[in-house]
């Protein structure tokens, strides 16, 4: 269920958006059903990592929440409305930066652009559990060849 979506105009004044969610539209919490909160960003927040970390781990969880990130890589420094944004960093620490933030909140990190998906918790979960999956083949077919071998 989608109760919100936040919006920062043209800044990346995550605290105060967040905020906004989670005082204002969670505090009715038992007549929501959301789990999870996402954002979907092109750069890293106005504010410093470690504060927006310690905020999101005592929010989320006080409100059994989760955040998510879905982070777009894009080329340009400069918003298409030619805003610079109060903190700027490369797209590597931008992610960084978002991967602190999100084991924080106890969620997921996705980061996809033009070329296609650079990093997805849920990519490697997937992968995780299909190198699981051919480990346990692998074994079960050398139990049965061993087990015809002595018969």
């Amino acid at each position: 269920r989608w109760v919100l979506r936040l919006q920062c105009k043209g800044s990346r004044n995550f605290m105060s958006a967040l905020r906004r969610a989670v005082e204002v539209d969670f505090k009715d919490k038992d007549k929501h059903k959301s789990q999870g909160l996402y954002l979907l960003t092109t750069g890293i927040p106005d504010q410093e990592t470690h504060t927006i970390s310690a905020y999101v781990a005592e929010v989320c969880r006080g409100f059994d929440l989760q955040l998510h990130v879905c982070l777009f890589s894009v080329m340009e420094d400069v918003d298409s409305n030619g805003i610079v944004p109060a903190r700027y960093a490369n797209p590597t620490e931008t992610a960084i930066a978002f991967k602190e933030i999100v084991q924080a909140a106890n969620g997921r990190f996705h980061w996809f652009g033009e070329a296609g998906i650079f990093e997805s918790d849920d990519v490697t979960i997937i992968v995780s559990e299909m190198e699981k999956a051919n480990n346990y083949s692998q074994k079960c077919a050398f139990l049965v060849e061993s087990l015809k071998q002595r018969s």
